[in-house]
């Protein structure tokens, strides 16, 4: 429609178009659960070996995810990646339920009992523990919805939809399966086995008689089961303290963003000058489709002119190389921007899976009252970081680099000359600074009334000797009397957090994961800062830190909670452990793979 109404010539792009990562995202997780689901429906059929007896587990399936979309309908959810994800996890884990209930009536059938009795007595026997099995798993996945911060806010519909559908799988698992076992099954008489059965029959039966072998030799073999499984313990809490910590994965996008600070006191036009050579740096890939760049965007507040912004976006072409290739690698676009741009820091930010803002992964915060001793060992902190070399574009947020003019007050000769000092202060806030004194109203419209110099009066510091102020009898008196000056450079910017003076630490991380990078530089902080330093993290090092401490909580609470119904299945305080000791093993596979 915008096309239509542009004149012959003129073209539009979108610099930036997050729809098209959804839409595809999206696709892409729906075509994995049609996967899933045909797995999960072949790995029956190749144990059950029937047909009918395929078809009532997997029927399962679609009831439990077309119940958790009511759910999510309820809830006031959408169907994204997180949800979608859930139900990726949820069509393996929704057939148990039925398995386990058609497997105990197929056992029935076996004895001799017509179908429809066989569901009768599964229903008595394993109705319980079909419960109890749906609460122990709730246990586990509902307290995500429960774990604060941004992890929360993402895991929150992921928790809901996961535990949502192993609810519903429950229900269906002691209404629909008996029922269809009931009607569909028929008794063993009546079925006749083929050549495929016979075949997959001998295979399991030897795979049975293997396993019952194995059984036999580790109940006979109880000590050294049990240092095997020691092992296999401390095995997995190795594996646990090795692996990589990272608050999002990277994600390649297609797209990615760059920016370029300037130093202090640099104009607009100078900016744009080193964007337009972040321009030229990335026309020449051949993987870049478009781009667009910015000067002194205003996000949250007045842009600042020291700050360009570039917003890239790569082909769309599933041969091209990733984000990661195009931006990192000796000749990459981040590699050029470092050598090439020399007016500049220019900075690339690869896109995560989970968009967070513009800012590096690595932020860190360290506080101390006194801002001249906070810079510079914050300078001394940031020179250690860089010389580790496991941080790219490591930067401190607040340095003494802004040029800037001192006036000083003599408060005796203002005394003796009769000047307030306040006078003095308030006519250099008002000339200079600007100040909104009133606000007139004409045709509707309302207007603010500024008292400023114009700007040619206030460029330069001899603009001062044409000023003046008047004393406690009515006289005027020159500034330059009162007042002296001097250059210097100050902070480019004053930052509190948590109500003290602040210094913030960005870098990204090079070679390394952002937990291996945040524990690197704590070794660092804790060598360098002296005493009354304190330092803290922010952004997506923060939410690393808060989610590890979240995720240890939640993992204790699951097994609480796991461990109190299984205490009211089994009626004992002792065999809960017997289930429940499968969990540290269980370590093994997860942090192993």
């Amino acid at each position: 429609e915008i096309r239509a109404l542009l004149p012959p010539g003129i073209e539009f792009q979108y610099p930036y178009d997050e729809s098209i990562y959804v839409e595809r995202a999206v696709t892409e997780v729906f075509e994995t659960i049609f996967i899933a689901f045909a797995l999960v429906v072949v790995t029956i059929f190749i144990f059950l070996r029937n047909i009918r007896s395929t078809l009532i587990p997997a029927l399962t399936v679609p009831v439990s995810v077309l119940g958790t979309f009511a759910l999510l309908n309820a809830f006031g959810y959408s169907i994204n990646i997180f949800t979608l994800l859930a139900l990726v996890l949820a069509i393996g884990i929704v057939v148990d339920d039925a398995i386990v209930v058609l497997e105990n009536i197929y056992r029935h059938i076996e004895e001799g009992d017509s179908p429809m009795l066989a569901a009768q007595k599964t229903l008595r026997e394993i109705a319980f523990a079909i419960i109890s099995i749906t609460l122990s798993l709730v246990a586990v996945f509902l307290p995500l919805a429960f774990v604060g911060g941004l992890t929360g806010k993402l895991l929150l519909e992921f928790a809901v939809a996961l535990a949502g559908s192993v609810l519903i799988s429950a229900v269906v698992a002691l209404t629909l399966s008996p029922m269809v076992s009931a009607r569909w099954l028929k008794p063993l008489d009546q079925v006749k086995h083929g050549a495929v059965f016979n075949w997959f029959e001998r295979r399991f039966d030897g795979i049975t008689r293997r396993y019952t072998t194995m059984l036999t030799w580790t109940l006979r073999h109880s000590f050294l089961t049990m240092l095997v499984a020691l092992g296999s313990l401390v095995l997995g809490g190795y594996f646990y303290k090795n692996l990589d910590q990272e608050f999002l994965p990277e994600e390649d996008k297609g797209r990615f963003l760059a920016l370029a600070l300037t130093p202090e006191g640099s104009t607009p036009a100078f900016t744009d000058r080193m964007v337009r050579q972040m321009e030229k740096i990335a026309s020449e890939n051949p993987a870049v489709e478009s781009y667009f760049t910015a000067v002194a965007l205003p996000f949250n507040g007045p842009g600042d002119p020291t700050q360009g912004f570039m917003f890239v976006r790569l082909k769309d072409d599933p041969n091209r190389p990733g984000v990661r290739d195009v931006v990192g690698g000796p000749t990459g676009i981040g590699a050029r921007f470092f050598g090439e741009v020399a007016g500049a820091f220019a900075i690339p930010i690869m896109p995560k899976a989970v968009d967070l803002g513009i800012s590096q992964p690595f932020e860190m915060v360290v506080s101390f009252p006194d801002l001249k001793e906070l810079t510079s060992t914050s300078e001394v902190v940031l020179g250690k970081l860089r010389a580790a070399g496991f941080l790219a574009q490591a930067r401190s947020t607040v340095e003494i680099s802004k040029p800037e003019l001192r006036v000083h007050i003599d408060r005796d000769r203002a005394g003796s000359l009769g000047v307030a000092v306040a006078d003095i202060s308030r006519t250099l806030q008002i000339l200079f600074g600007g100040q909104d004194l009133a606000k007139v109203k004409q045709d509707g419209r309302q207007y603010d009334v500024i008292a400023q110099l114009n700007k040619e009066r206030r460029l330069t510091p001899s603009d001062l000797d044409q000023i003046y102020v008047p004393n406690n009898r009515g006289e005027m008196v020159q500034l330059a009397n009162v007042v002296t000056t001097d250059s210097g450079a100050g902070p480019n910017r004053i930052e509190r957090y948590n109500r003290q003076r602040s210094v913030t630490i960005q870098g990204t991380p090079m070679g390394v994961t952002l937990g291996d990078a945040m524990d690197r530089a704590e070794v660092i902080l804790k060598e360098t800062l002296p005493p009354g330093f304190t330092y803290s993290w922010r952004g997506e090092s923060q939410n690393l830190r808060e989610s590890s401490g979240d995720i240890w909580f939640l993992l204790i609470l699951a097994c609480i909670i796991v461990y109190m119904v299984l205490a009211a299945q089994f009626e004992s305080l002792i065999h809960p452990f017997t289930v429940m000791l499968a969990l540290p093993l269980a370590a093994l596979g997860a942090f192993g793979l």
